[in-house]
């Protein structure tokens, strides 16, 4: 019989693996002793005893003192993961605005920036309030670049396996910028860039309207409409990253809906386009009848590509998004009634709970996608932290 060697080298893989199954087991839940950490992992508690405290002294976890309630014996303490330890940063380039969330390793925002952009800014001038608006987040924080560990971007258009926007994008010149390498040079963190409307899907499944479920349309209703697609709880982009982007097809009618709004005849003289789809909707609210109709004619043409996407996909759920879900209860109700007449099960339409702040913390989700993939799926060694 060949007697089997463990290597050091397998002893130091056993222990990283055990180190990270700790950290596994205490994020995102209530600090635990080493007996409830042992029983859950399935270690020994001695075993637990010495990683926990090896985890303490690298900053991964903190002690929870006993706060003194205890009448009966020494109470055991307590252990919380770290959320400190590091930091993502979601970033959301628009037309009008850029905006920027920081948050620790359990999503907790620490810090926002909203910054306006001109809509005719070149790419120079909005990668410029791109770095602005990071660099507010990580001084109101208290960081530096190497205390970030991913940052996503959220860009308008399609975006293929490179980070750029290279089929479509309202912004200008944008098709020719690739944001990743932009922040590269000031960060070393992995950095991603996603479509807008696929990043606010995945918001509203972390922290928003759809988190009870695994399949969701995203509509993102405003000036622009668009889609993101969530199917078995997995955000889907497709090969070249333009899935949900039914309306490229002008039968479905997505490019010309807004146009119902921004012509209604009821608008008051020399009213802005930005504005004008906020005052129809108030006036319909009031019972203006073209504005109504207004309201009515948009919805009638969103609900085409919607139908279309219900067909294809038969989500659990519709969310309404984008700057329109505020004026989501004049919409939802017609558009329920529109998808039956066409669909063979009409799913739950919901309103974005989540609003303007959608797409960054969609970014923020990706960018923690992304710590958790280097750290615990691919396995890779915990690197140290950089502060308590």
């Amino acid at each position: 019989m060949t007697e089997q060697v463990t290597t050091g080298t397998d002893v130091n893989r056993m222990r990283e693996l055990n180190a990270l199954s700790i950290v596994r087991a205490l994020r995102g839940n209530p600090p635990s002793t080493v007996t409830e950490l042992a029983t859950r992992t399935g270690l020994s508690r001695p075993g637990t005893d010495v990683i926990v405290q090896g985890l303490v002294a690298d900053g991964w976890l903190t002690v929870v003192e006993p706060d003194g309630s205890s009448i009966v014996g020494r109470p055991a303490r307590r252990y919380r993961f770290n959320a400190g330890t590091g930091h993502v940063v979601g970033v959301d380039v628009g037309a009008h605005k850029v905006l920027a969330m920081l948050a620790d390793l359990d999503g907790t925002v620490a810090a926002t920036s909203r910054l306006p952009v001109d809509p005719g800014a070149d790419p120079a001038a909005r990668l410029a309030v791109v770095d602005a608006a990071v660099d507010e987040c990580m001084a109101a924080a208290g960081l530096r670049p190497e205390d970030i560990w991913a940052i996503t971007v959220g860009v308008t258009g399609p975006v293929d396996a490179s980070g750029r926007t290279a089929l479509f994008t309202p912004l200008p010149g944008w098709a020719t910028v690739d944001p990743a390498d932009h922040l590269a040079g000031r960060f070393s963190c992995p950095v991603q860039v996603e479509n807008d409307c696929k990043l606010a899907a995945l918001a509203e499944r972390w922290q928003g309207a759809a988190r009870d479920a695994d399949d969701i349309v995203y509509l993102l209703a405003g000036m622009r409409l668009g889609a993101g697609l969530i199917i078995d709880g997995t955000l889907r982009r497709g090969y070249g990253g333009a899935a949900g982007e039914i309306g490229a097809l002008r039968a479905v009618r997505w490019l010309t809906a807004p146009s119902h709004l921004q012509s209604c005849p009821s608008l008051p003289p020399g009213i802005d386009t930005d504005d004008a789809a906020a005052w129809v909707f108030n006036a319909a609210r009031a019972g203006d009848k073209t504005a109504r109709t207004a309201v009515r004619r948009f919805t009638r043409d969103l609900a085409v590509g919607a139908a279309a996407l219900v067909l294809a996909l038969d989500p659990q759920v519709v969310v309404l998004g984008g700057g329109f879900s505020r004026s989501a209860d004049l919409i939802l109700d017609q558009l329920a009634r529109e998808l039956a007449r066409t669909c063979l099960r009409v799913p739950e339409l919901r309103a974005s709970t989540l609003g303007a702040e959608s797409v960054a913390l969609g970014a923020l989700r990706l960018a923690l996608d992304e710590v958790d993939a280097r750290l615990f799926e691919a396995g890779l060694p915990a690197p140290a932290a950089p502060r308590a």
